[in-house]
């Protein structure tokens, strides 16, 4: 009890400083609760929707996925005779079924060819209105449709896009496009994540998006009362056979949520693991708080000692300080994870997923995990300093200051250092040489954890030379104020070391992603400079495949010279080598190609692989089967029959672009694929006319501008479209990483904090003997600069390191390209400047406003 008093009494004394602590907790601890919550309101929130938007039993046709996504390569959704609608009413246990058709390889547009499909990557579906939607959405605004000149929309996309009844709209599919008129306005009685759908009539449907009647992509099956989803699931396939794919409402709502669930898991790991980042930074802020708080105390725990507590409760009550701030910051952080996950649902609905707080989920686990997390690392992160205040001696009760610290312990961790920073230093070096991605990507990873930890140890020792070259550079022409601030840093390297390195960590994650990305626009630019022989390339950046309609549009464009057609189809190879490989990808294009993507060949020509029944391969796939040229594969396209095809050519696999592609001819896919079952072009390739580049470009645009889901762009804009994307990823990590930073900045306001309270009689005497209030509190700042530019150097070059180790990884897939992004690094270097400048303002606002008597009476 004794120690708890005394743990509660010092926590109070010193809240201000133990709250920037619990700040630290509360962020990180907050990071994790939010992104639990969020992931798994998202969870809740596709389980209410697919459980209602499930039948019973659901007949599909063969080739349609389990998640209900039923658009095949030819663009067309995979269809079944209506006589299967009549044998599934007659299986046992059925009370009702219904035929639907519906697809999502569709494009909806306005009066004015503007696209109404999210931009948020959720689905455009149009399908017939059935009792199953009804069950789901409720017309709150005119009629369902009745014939092939009325639609339905659902709500959400007629607020977002201003619709109205009797607005025109149009429905672009592979068969054409189709106008029709809204009839009627349904509104969702669930939770709608950001779809937009569209219900036409049955036959319009059929016709729209089939291209003829009397098919359905589904049944839809209601039990009858007592009979089981999985009895019913037997009879419906005891009536019509094995032909069909039959899925009860678990099985396709489990398919639907293990879809979600993968795209959920990546941003769950991510976000945690950028929470990491910040918990790991944080750990440093608290070594450094309770560091200084046991040498501020040095004198009260001698005398604790001298009137008998023993080393185990001097320890024991610097922990139960940890312990209070890990509670105090953690509940906080829970409570706040809760808010930051209604934030993420309210910014998700800025990008038309719609989620609602009604389906906030808050797990048991959440809470407990974010206790456990913020109560352990607190504790954890206290341990070395507790230990350090119960070797405190009753004869320091004697002294004015805290003992000296152990040289035998500094040499130590200095050698440690080294060794760990060396042993990292062979690990990049080892990535970085490696012949195979996969071993040289473990060797990286070694390299990256061994340089952090070593740099982590070392700082202390490197704090000594880095600052005294900053202050040489940018100090001295401070003059004395200058001097004072770099000896300020260099005082207590371990404090410099540890402060500087929660800094350093965010920053070289900064620094090493700005390298990768900067090296991958680069190689990626640096390709299509030398490979791509096209002036235009035209696809859909929501991955719609390119209609035959839009395709014949741009042939039909003046000042073209060609215009190439790209396919992509999976077949079942058997090599010479007697395998036989599934589902293999082969691209099919016009032999303009060749011409269009100069891909480096390592034996034979690349024309000639778009010869009749011929083809080409990749090396890497050429070694693999024991494949040269002349020999002969044979290939059952997946949609068609079976061709022998010759290799004509072998392309290196040392490209970027299409790397791994295996070419045939469009003529030659036509050959053994029916003409209905022919892929769309998933690209398409356009070349001007010499000295039309201009007017070609812009009648490409205009052929195109009744499709909107189809981009065109020329060199320049591809180049800068690869450049957004990236730049696109590389801010939302950069976001991320800011709470580590802020995290860091915490850290550097709560040392200058200490660091004045400590230097309480120091400032005192300075300010007695003629330093001026501005002078101290410049002092304080250019010590706070130094410290954030120590960490700045250390975190920029270390990152730069690691990102020229991975891009001469990346260089084994083609990116060969490695490209410094300086003006990013020198714009962060002298940010860090700026952190420095804003983290020392409440320090040496405090600092200057020190009653100087007072300070000098202080003990």
């Amino acid at each position: 009890m004794t120690v708890l008093k005394t743990s509660m009494r010092n926590f109070f004394a010193h809240k201000g400083r133990m709250a920037l602590s619990a700040v630290a907790v509360l962020l990180s601890v907050a990071f994790v609760c939010g992104t639990l919550v969020f992931t798994d309101t998202m969870n809740t929130t596709f389980d209410k929707l697919f459980a209602a938007t499930t039948s019973d039993v659901t007949v599909s046709a063969q080739g349609a996925s389990d998640t209900g996504e039923t658009t095949s390569g030819n663009g067309k959704p995979p269809v079944m005779p209506a006589s299967v609608l009549g044998e599934v009413r007659k299986a046992a246990g059925v009370q009702s079924a219904e035929g639907t058709v519906f697809s999502t390889s569709v494009t909806v547009v306005d009066a004015d060819k503007d696209s109404l499909s999210p931009s948020s990557g959720a689905p455009t579906i149009v399908g017939n209105w059935n009792g199953n939607d009804a069950r789901t959405m409720k017309i709150t605004s005119g009629a369902a449709p009745e014939g092939p000149d009325q639609v339905m929309v659902d709500a959400d996309t007629a607020d977002k896009h201003h619709l109205k009844l009797g607005d025109e709209i149009g429905v672009i599919s592979a068969v054409g496009t189709h106008t029709a008129r809204i009839s009627g306005i349904a509104t969702f009685q669930v939770t709608n994540p950001g779809a937009a759908i569209f219900y036409l009539d049955t036959k319009t449907a059929q016709e729209a998006l089939v291209g003829q009647t009397g098919v359905y992509t589904n049944v839809n099956v209601t039990a009858a009362q007592g009979v089981t989803h999985e009895q019913l699931k037997k009879n419906v396939v005891a009536r019509i056979g094995g032909d069909y794919k039959v899925q009860t409402a678990k099985e396709t709502a489990d398919a639907n949520q293990q879809d979600v669930k993968s795209f959920l898991d990546v941003m769950k790991y991510a976000m945690l693991g950028f929470a990491g980042i910040a918990f790991l930074v944080g750990i440093f802020l608290i070594i450094n708080t309770f560091s200084m708080l046991v040498a501020q105390r040095t004198r009260e725990i001698g005398l604790m000692r001298a009137i008998g507590s023993s080393r185990r409760q001097v320890n024991r009550s610097v922990l139960a300080e940890a312990l209070l701030l890990g509670v105090f910051g953690s509940v906080l952080g829970v409570a706040a994870g809760v808010g930051l996950a209604i934030g993420l649902m309210k910014l998700m609905g800025l990008m038309d997923m719609h989620l609602s707080t009604d389906d906030l989920t808050v797990a048991w686990t959440t809470p407990v995990v974010g206790l456990l997390l913020g109560v352990v690392v607190t504790v954890l992160a206290a341990y070395l300093p507790a230990r350090r205040a119960g070797r405190v001696s009753p004869m320091a009760a004697l002294r004015d200051a805290s003992a000296p610290a152990d040289a035998r312990a500094s040499r130590l961790r200095g050698v440690v250092g080294v060794v760990l920073t060396g042993a990292g230093a062979c690990g990049l070096y080892l990535a970085a040489t490696a012949d195979d991605a996969k071993r040289g990507a473990l060797w990286l990873g070694l390299g990256v954890v061994l340089t952090l930890i070593g740099f982590v140890v070392v700082g202390p020792l490197l704090a000594g030379g880095v600052v005294r070259v900053l202050g040489a550079v940018l100090l001295r022409v401070f003059g004395p104020v200058g001097r004072m601030a770099e000896r300020n840093a260099l005082r207590n390297p371990r404090r410099t070391g540890a402060t500087g390195a929660a800094l350093m960590i965010g920053l070289a994650l900064v620094a090493c992603l700005s390298v990768v990305g900067s090296s991958m626009v680069a190689s990626a630019t640096d390709q299509l400079d030398k490979t791509v022989g096209t002036d235009f390339i035209v696809q859909s950046d929501s991955g719609q495949l390119i209609t035959p309609q839009a395709v014949q549009a741009m042939k039909a464009a003046p000042g073209l010279e060609r215009v190439t057609e790209y396919k992509w189809t999976k077949a079942d190879f058997s090599t010479p080598d007697g395998k036989t490989l599934k589902n293999t990808a082969i691209t099919a294009a016009d032999p303009t190609y060749a011409t269009d993507l100069r891909t480096e060949t390592v034996a034979g020509n690349l024309a000639d692989a778009y010869r009749p029944d011929s083809m080409s391969v990749h090396e890497q796939f050429a070694e693999d089967h024991d494949i040269h040229l002349g020999s002969t594969i044979s290939v059952a396209f997946r949609d068609g029959s079976t061709a022998k095809l010759t290799v004509r050519a072998i392309t290196s696999s040392d490209v970027v672009i299409d790397q791994g592609a295996m070419y045939t001819s469009i003529d030659t896919l036509a050959t053994y694929v029916p003409a209905d079952r022919m892929p769309l072009d998933q690209l398409v390739f356009a070349t001007a006319k010499d000295g039309q580049q201009d007017a070609a470009y812009t009648a490409l645009k205009a052929a195109l501008h009744d499709y909107p889901q189809y981009t065109v762009r020329d060199q320049t804009d591809y180049k800068q479209e690869l450049k957004d994307q990236i730049g696109q990823l590389l801010n939302m990590i950069y976001g991320l990483l800011a709470l580590a930073i802020i995290v860091a900045i915490l850290g550097v306001v709560n040392t200058l904090a200490l660091s004045v309270v400590e230097r309480t009689r120091e400032i005192g005497l300075m300010r007695a003997i003629g330093l001026s209030r501005r002078q101290l509190r410049r002092m304080i700042r250019m010590e706070s600069v130094v410290i954030a530019l120590f960490g700045a150097l250390l975190g920029l070059g270390l990152g730069m390191g690691w990102g020229a180790t991975a891009q001469k990884l990346l260089a084994l897939e083609g990116l060969t390209v490695l490209e410094i992004p300086w003006s990013t690094i020198v714009v962060v270097f002298v940010g860090s400047a700026f952190v420095g400048l804003f983290a020392a303002l409440v320090p040496a606002f405090r600092a200057g406003r020190m009653n100087v008597l007072n300070a000098i009476a202080t003990e």
